[in-house]
């Protein structure tokens, strides 16, 4: 496998043309899809690539499932707390190849709970955009449990299983933008 060839420095998410989502199972039938909003984030990528870097914060508030009464309840104690923890975070550890793809592995915290995570991630490409800026582009997943960060809500049906499932999808869509290096002033 080739490392890609992307210029170090620090890219910096476009929230217009990226997208953090995730599934659930939802009455052990199917699964419902949800997104956040709000989010930021920075890529540094160093001269050597699999030396580069993530960071990326999620406004926990700015969860849509398309649906407020679930999404209220989500932001509750219940699940997300965003209350007491109105963030969500990662910040990248280590970056290896895996076959055709990338693995990134990182700290994820969320609602006061940090566990180690692991996204397989795909390298879409870069282009210069109409405004004379560069842009790459990334997809990214991973799935967590969500008792693994403090979110253990238990709603069993009465037919055996439960409302809302364990394992979560998380799925992302990365676009950034290749910040100009500041020239200091003499």
């Amino acid at each position: 496998m080739s490392v890609p060839s992307i210029p170090a420095g620090t890219w910096t998410i476009d929230p217009s043309h990226s997208e953090v989502g995730f599934s659930v199972r939802h009455l052990m039938v199917s699964k419902v899809k949800g997104r956040f909003t709000s989010f930021e984030g920075a890529i540094t990528i160093a001269e050597d690539p699999l030396a580069s870097a993530v960071t990326a914060t999620v406004d926990l508030d700015s969860v849509t499932t398309n649906e407020p009464q679930r999404d209220a309840h989500l932001r509750s104690a219940d699940f997300f707390d965003a209350e007491h923890h109105p963030k969500m975070t990662f910040s990248s550890t280590s970056v290896r190849p895996a076959g055709n793809d990338f693995l990134v592995v990182g700290d994820l915290s969320l609602k006061g709970v940090t566990r180690p995570v692991e996204l397989t991630l795909e390298f879409n490409g870069q282009s210069q955009d109409p405004w004379g800026g560069s842009r790459i582009g990334f997809s990214a997943e991973t799935e967590i449990s969500r008792k693994d960060f403090g979110v253990d809500i238990e709603m069993p049906l009465d037919g055996g299983g439960v409302v809302v499932g364990d394992k979560i999808k998380v799925v992302l869509e990365v676009e950034a933008i290749l910040q100009e290096a500041s020239v200091p002033v003499a």
